[in-house]
Formats: structure tokens, C-alpha cells, sequence
């Protein structure tokens, strides 16, 4: 997955970290498209832009929590009870969630095309809550044994 010169540039550990991150960066993507297709669907069931976010992002969080634990963090997913660790896993990322619909809700807000597209806010968002989201998850939920 990694080139072998980025690897021996990296060494084993930063090559492992930098792996994760991938893993990591790719479930995040699956998470962006369950999270705008949620968000359609709520917006087609008259949910509105803010509610209907809320409901797409756990949604989505939810997905890559279950995407990360089998994949990204599976050698360090550990023995703690699936449910427990869903809701450190949602706990944790509040701080993702914060910069994430934050940044949501001022391109929607403030931007008509994010408004009349909000796709592009999403995709934002995610961007924006994912950095504090790899840490807190690798660091707090998905901890080595």
C-alpha cells in the first residue's frame, strides 16, 4: 500500500501510523457519501439543512466507526464491548463534529452555492473535523492493548 521508498524514508512505526491514516482517510470517504446520501433522504423527507445534518452525520459516524474498528484500527480494535466503544467513538469525535458542522453551517449559511448544494459543505466538513477525529479515535477509542 505504502512505496517502499516512502517506507524506508518513514521507518517501520511512522510507515504503520501513516498507513492508518490512509485506511483512516479512505472510511472517512465512506462516511462522506453515507453522510449526503442521509442527508438527501432527510432533506426529501423535510427535515431541513440543520436537522437533517444531524441525523446524516450519526449516521455516518456510525459507519466509520464500524469501518474503522474492522479496518483501520482492527489490530488495536481490542476486547471492549462493541456498544461501549461506539459511544467513546461518538464521544470523542464531538470534537471532530464541532469543526465539522461548524464549518457545515457557515458555508450553508453564508455561501448560496453550498446552500443550494450542500454536498460541498459536507465534503468540508469532513475535511475539517478529520485530523482531530484520526487522534482522538487512534488515541482515546482504538488505544494498543
Amino acid at each position: 500500500m505504502i512505496p517502499g521508498f516512502v517506507a524506508r524514508r518513514l521507518g517501520p512505526a511512522r510507515t504503520a501510523l501513516f498507513a492508518e491514516f490512509i485506511r483512516f482517510g479512505v472510511v472517512g470517504v465512506a462516511g462522506l457519501v453515507v453522510d449526503t446520501l442521509v442527508l438527501y433522504a432527510m432533506l426529501g423527507l423535510g427535515a431541513g439543512l440543520y436537522g437533517g445534518r444531524i441525523i446524516s452525520y450519526i449516521a455516518a459516524a456510525s459507519t466509520t466507526y464500524a469501518l474503522n474498528r474492522a479496518w483501520t484500527f482492527r489490530a488495536r480494535a481490542g476486547q471492549a464491548p462493541i456498544a461501549r466503544q461506539w459511544a467513546l467513538f461518538l464521544a470523542v469525535n464531538l470534537v471532530g463534529f464541532a469543526m465539522n458542522y461548524g464549518t457545515y453551517v457557515a458555508l450553508v449559511s453564508f455561501w448560496p452555492l453550498a446552500a443550494a448544494h450542500p454536498v460541498i459543505a459536507v465534503a468540508a466538513g469532513a475535511i475539517a473535523g478529520m485530523g482531530g477525529n484520526f487522534i482522538l479515535s487512534r488515541r482515546l477509542v482504538f488505544r494498543a492493548a
